[in-house]
């Protein structure tokens, strides 16, 4: 057997736990019916893009090409900023059921390139523009077109205009289920020199703020 069938006939048997670590970590929570506590059922509108850098969610994490234990308790994700932004780049953007005129739409550019079974080796790539993301332009555009009107979409603004972007690429690699390697690769597609802030982020699911006593968790 090759090595990633090996691995998952471990996996199989229980004598290593291949999936222990895995890309389980979600893009985008916010705007979820997991983390809907509005009395009138509106998730969208209760807990959007805008809340998410500084609300605490309850049922999940989420972030930006990244990973998990199984249990969300440990999570790792790329964090980003071309240093125009108004805020840093850790989740997807997207508009809410509301504000699109399709309906909830992310206005993200990003693929997921390979993944093996057991979770030993994954790559992603996401596409961030050198220019400031236009948050508002992308609210705006759509919220005022009709359902009978195309969809306003980043490649619309003209944020890619001239190559101007990163091609941000990260790689896991497990060497054992409990250690993992990561590689972040960034490409400046653009003519010029541009400066990129790489923010790679580990952090713990904030479940010590629900209650109950339970205390804050440390590496």
């Amino acid at each position: 057997m090759n090595a990633e069938r090996q691995r998952l006939e471990a996996q199989r048997q229980g004598r290593e736990d291949w999936r222990l670590w895995g890309p389980y970590l979600a893009e985008r929570s916010w705007g979820t019916v997991r983390e809907d506590y509005s009395g009138e059922g509106t998730p969208w509108e209760y807990f959007d893009h805008d809340q998410a850098r500084s609300r605490a969610y309850r049922w999940n994490e989420d972030g930006m090409g990244g990973i998990c234990d199984e249990q969300q308790r440990l999570c790792f994700s790329l964090g980003l900023w071309n240093g125009r932004d108004p805020i840093l780049k850790e989740r997807a953007f997207g508009l809410t059921g509301k504000q699109g005129n399709h309906g909830e739409d992310v206005k993200e550019y990003y693929f997921y390139l390979d993944a093996a079974p057991s979770h030993a080796w994954l790559r992603y790539l996401y596409k961030y523009p050198q220019t400031e993301y236009p948050y508002t332009r992308l609210i705006h555009e759509n919220v005022h077109r009709t359902r009978h009107d195309p969809p306003f979409s980043l490649l619309d603004t003209g944020a890619f205009q001239g190559d101007r972007y990163w091609d941000v690429e990260v790689r896991y690699a497990k060497a054992s289920p409990t250690e993992i390697h990561i590689q972040i690769i960034a490409h400046n597609r653009g003519p010029e020199a541009a400066t990129l802030h790489l923010l790679p982020t580990l952090w713990f699911r904030n479940t010590w703020s629900w209650g109950g006593g339970e205390e804050k968790p440390t590496l």
